[in-house]
């Protein structure tokens, strides 16, 4: 038998076929109705801005913390009153704290990725409750309320949460609707779960719309 092996016999290595790149993530449509709305992840999302809102100050004394108790008020035995070491005991009137409170942080952590879609599930409902209205233009011709009244009521806005991109930009605006009641106005990096889950109609400006949609991808 000849020992070399001709070309067709010999068997070239397998070439593993590139697979095609999976996206790494993706990308939802703000205020449409392909985002679901998911009430455990918007529960958390708002849970944390509210445990991240608290001072978490609150501060007492406990027994080693109150003025005085050095000395022991009376003798052991022989008064007739019961026995007592400290006045600073929590048992006295004045004395401390039996589990004294101390300043500690209320933050909750949550991840990025899941704020950004617990904003995308509350803005999606919005829209579907047809609660939204985009406002491309707001020039007010002077700061009364009159005036801002009357804007509002062209573009068919009768109360709720006025959205922005700055206050310097709307400063007239901001001045005229302060007297209106059940009409708040927010910057955009004021809008938290909190404000969207607890406000009827949103009006947001056409530039903040964008600058949002643009955070949220």
């Amino acid at each position: 038998m000849n020992a070399t092996a001709t070309k067709s016999d010999r068997q070239e290595p397998a070439v593993a076929k590139p697979k095609k790149a999976k996206p790494t993530r993706k990308v939802y449509k703000p205020f449409s109705d392909d985002v679901p709305f998911n009430e455990s992840l918007v529960h958390q999302a708002v849970v944390a801005w509210l445990a991240g809102a608290r001072a978490g100050t609150k501060a007492q004394r406990n027994r080693s913390a109150v003025r005085g108790g050095g000395a022991k008020p009376w003798r052991q035995k022989g008064t007739g009153r019961a026995r007592a070491g400290t006045r600073s005991s929590p048992l006295w009137r004045g004395g401390g704290r039996t589990f004294a409170a101390t300043p500690r942080p209320h933050a909750k952590k949550i991840n990025r990725k899941m704020y950004r879609g617990a904003m995308r599930c509350l803005l999606a409902e919005v829209a579907r409750s047809k609660r939204l209205t985009i406002a491309r233009k707001i020039e007010p011709a002077d700061h009364r309320t009159r005036t801002a009244l009357k804007l509002l009521e062209e573009m068919g806005f009768s109360g709720g949460l006025i959205v922005v991109e700055a206050y310097d930009d709307y400063r007239e605006f901001c001045l005229g609707i302060r007297n209106l009641p059940g009409v708040d106005i927010i910057d955009l990096r004021e809008l938290s779960p909190v404000a969207l889950a607890g406000s009827g109609p949103i009006l947001i400006t056409e530039g903040a719309f964008k600058a949002l949609k643009e955070r949220l991808q």
